[in-house]
């Protein structure tokens, strides 16, 4: 049987202290592509919209399933050896990296490559699963059994990936092919979504009625209303036959769409009033004199005061509610605050790697950070994959001597990295 794919991506800077969106989304006709970027600065977008730009070749094109698994992985190659030529000609963007979903249809295949932990979802005949393998820290606890799925939900280093696209050759992701069934309906999302929606609250969006750009809005707006603190990307596609509309247009979000790496791909726009609502707080919260983009609604209109006592007493009601407002909200900063000043994070300060207290984000002009201890260990010494990992900011403790153990594995690695003759995983 004939299938074709309904889809839909949408993508939010969330509502974090990230002034750029470091996701990159890409969804065509025949493939499916979700990057989440990490480096700091420039890097997070710059390695995920590369990484997007160097597989949309493969969309529009007709394989076999042997060769579309090939030529994904191929592709995939070429992204990787991609970002190191960018490393290579811009010495800034060093230690950026990317993690990876990309599906490309077959006929009624789907080959599929994954490293990192953004995720895929599958729903088969109202059946929800997860089909995609986190590679990261906490995955391989759970392989261990050291710790519980509940454990992992709430782990203070479940941010702390073992495996992205680095720049090298020995960045290699998971591939597989797997046959697509009419009414199947996928999910890929960045960490953005999981992180801070639970696992149930997803599967009933994702069962639930409605299109695939209905469904991919409710997971952005769940994930708002959940406070997530990071970028935050989704795409749903539906599998339909030859009778039903398909979707034709490229879509394109995120850092891919702001580096245009799709020209003639639609862009999307926040849509839902949880979208609009995260874009306007951003606007509001922007230094001045900094632009921002046009709404949908226009200017809002005037609002006209009540006359008479019932007016005064409405206004004095809302004063005292504001001011109610504000206290609560003091109370919660202080307790909040309280709370980001019992994590710990590694990060590197004048060169060496450096415990810090809190956490990597600012609110405003406060700092929720600060260096707690200054090793004797250089980052330049640590192997490459360590010195994206310190670069990246997403190793993370909930005491300090958990920072400690992180720094004494990364000593050690240094050191079996300074006693291996050849050096190669220097």
């Amino acid at each position: 049987m004939t299938i074709s794919l309904r889809y839909a991506a949408r993508s939010d800077l969330g509502l974090g202290s990230k002034s750029r969106n470091e996701d990159s989304g890409y969804a065509g006709p025949d493939l499916l592509v979700l990057a989440d970027g990490m480096g700091g600065h420039a890097a997070g977008d710059m390695a995920s919209s590369t990484v997007v730009a160097e597989l949309v070749g493969l969309d529009g094109e007709s394989y076999g399933s042997d060769e579309a698994l090939r030529r994904l992985s191929s592709a995939v190659d070429h992204a990787n050896a991609r970002l190191r030529e960018e490393m290579d000609h811009e010495p800034d963007l060093e230690g950026m990296g990317t993690t990876l979903i990309a599906f490309l249809r077959s006929g009624s295949m789907l080959a599929m490559a994954n490293i990192g932990d953004s995720r895929a979802y599958l729903v088969r005949d109202g059946v929800f699963t997860q089909i995609t393998k986190d590679h990261s820290f906490v995955q391989a606890l759970l392989d261990d059994g050291r710790i519980t799925p509940e454990e992992a939900e709430h782990h203070p280093q479940r941010s702390l990936v073992t495996r992205v696209l680095t720049g090298r050759e020995e960045d290699e992701p998971d591939l597989s092919l797997r046959e697509a069934k009419v009414g199947d309906r996928y999910l890929l999302c960045s960490d953005g979504l999981p992180d801070y929606v639970a696992a149930g609250t997803i599967e009933d969006i994702l069962t639930g009625d409605g299109t695939p750009g209905e469904i991919a809005d409710r997971l952005i707006a769940i994930a708002l209303k959940a406070a997530t603190r990071d970028n935050v990307t989704v795409i749903v596609a539906e599998v339909v036959d030859e009778k039903s509309p398909a979707s034709t247009s490229p879509q394109v979000v995120g850092a891919a769409a702001a580096h245009h790496v799709v020209p003639d791909a639609e862009e999307s726009q926040p849509r839902t009033p949880a979208e609009k609502a995260a874009a306007l707080r951003r606007e509001a919260n922007a230094p001045a004199g900094t632009a921002a983009d046009d709404g949908d609604d226009g200017p809002a209109a005037p609002v006209l005061a009540e006359e008479g006592g019932r007016g005064r007493f409405k206004w004095l009601r809302r004063g005292l509610l504001a001011l109610l407002i504000v206290a609560v909200l003091a109370v919660a900063g202080v307790l909040g605050y309280g709370a980001t000043q019992r994590q710990y994070y590694i990060a590197q300060h004048n060169g060496k790697v450096t415990i810090y207290q809190g956490i990597s984000q600012n609110l405003g002009p406060i700092r929720l950070h600060s260096a707690d201890t200054e090793t004797d260990i250089w980052v330049a010494d640590l192997p490459s994959y360590d010195r994206s990992k310190v670069a990246s900011k997403t190793m993370t403790a909930g005491s300090r001597e958990a920072a400690i153990g992180i720094v004494e594995n990364l000593r050690s690695d240094m050191v079996a990295c300074q006693l291996q003759l050849d050096g190669s995983s220097c």
